[in-house]
């Protein structure tokens, strides 16, 4: 079976948006299997504290504009914007944050601009941005792999740390991010940062436990997780191919081009694509129907300027995954990308008079 959505602003049935939705999020199954073996259930009670906001918010905004509720909520975008947010912040933030960044998602990047089909950015990225700027610590507190913890947690706890922030032991979120020498683990992005600013070689940071692989512990199995996802995508056709080949093809030249000048200080590509939320952004996210680029031509610039800028902002920026940052200047690129790449119909004149 395959699907197509017409791009904004052309209108298409709900019925197959709703297909589509609920394509995309079976999709993310793989990847969020993966987050639960290394990184804990968290991620679960993310996902259900968002879908729950989701909801509730549209319902209300929509009551309030006078819309049909239970047409709209069946298409289920809302609970693809909940999905995608609850899987990219850490699993055991606090419940206010994920509730906090769904809202905003829903009732500003979405409903404000007039619903699904309008909106500029999109609205899981639009979300995450604020939430990292807005609560910086609370969107870095990732938990090491369950494999480095060195206090297990466990189903209840993961309430007890994302309801009240200790778990049912009484640990803090601190202690559970702290190795058997006290030291606050981070992730692998984290860390080559903070060793390559301490004029360590990417070499000799990639000696932390939190390297046992390409990408890190945990997060290359996530990447794989979210790549099958993506491909699945493909073969069903909900998505098509140029967005994420030009960005993960612009991420492995632009890696490459750093490695060659000064592999002591930036990593290859390949640590980049299973690291972080390459191949969740790449196949789920930077293909939004709505907010990225709809020509041809525009698609392939249009993931080939997200692979650049993560890139960019991930080795010289000022945060270790610049995903979310990408994606939206991407987004304000689009009318102006889609304006130059309009495909000529058919007997009109290449000049313009």
């Amino acid at each position: 079976m395959s699907f197509r959505i017409a791009a904004s602003p052309h209108h298409h049935s709900q019925a197959k948006t709703a297909v589509i939705m609920r394509t995309v999020a079976l999709a993310c199954i793989p990847g969020i299997a993966a987050q639960c073996y290394f990184f804990g259930v968290g991620v679960l009670v993310q996902i259900a504290l968002a879908v729950v906001t989701a909801w509730l918010c549209e319902a209300a905004v929509l009551k309030l504009r006078g819309k049909p509720i239970q047409a709209k909520l069946s298409d289920h975008s809302a609970l693809v914007t909940g999905v995608l947010l609850a899987v990219a912040i850490p699993a055991y933030a606090p419940w206010w944050v994920i509730v906090i960044g769904t809202a905003f998602a829903i009732i500003i990047v979405k409903q404000l601009y007039g619903g699904l089909g309008n909106n500029l950015f999109n609205p899981a990225m639009a979300a995450y941005v604020m939430l990292l700027i807005s609560f910086p610590t609370q969107m870095t507190s990732w938990l090491p792999p369950l494999t480095l913890q060195t206090t297990p947690v466990s189903v209840s706890d993961a309430a007890c740390t994302i309801f009240t922030g200790y778990s049912c032991s009484g640990n803090s979120l601190t202690q559970l991010r702290s190795d058997v020498d006290g030291r606050t683990m981070a992730t692998a992005l984290d860390t080559l940062r903070t060793a390559v600013a301490a004029k360590q070689t990417v070499s000799e940071a990639q000696t932390s436990p939190v390297f046992d692989g390409l990408g890190g512990t945990g997060w290359s199995w996530v990447n794989l997780g979210f790549l099958l996802g993506g491909l699945f995508l493909l073969q069903q056709r909900v998505i098509q191919w140029r967005i994420p080949v030009a960005v993960l093809g612009s991420m492995t030249l632009v890696a490459l081009v750093f490695a060659m000048v000064d592999s002591d200080r930036f990593a290859s590509p390949l640590f980049h694509w299973l690291s972080g939320g390459t191949m969740l952004a790449a196949f789920f996210i930077a293909t939004d129907p709505v907010s990225a680029s709809t020509t041809p031509k525009g698609r392939l610039i249009y993931g080939a300027m997200i692979g650049l800028l993560v890139v960019l902002i991930r080795n010289v920026g000022g945060y270790p995954d610049g995903w979310a940052f990408a994606v939206m200047l991407a987004n304000l690129s689009v009318p102006l990308i889609d304006a130059y790449t309009k495909p000529r119909v058919y007997g009109q004149s290449a000049k313009r008079g």
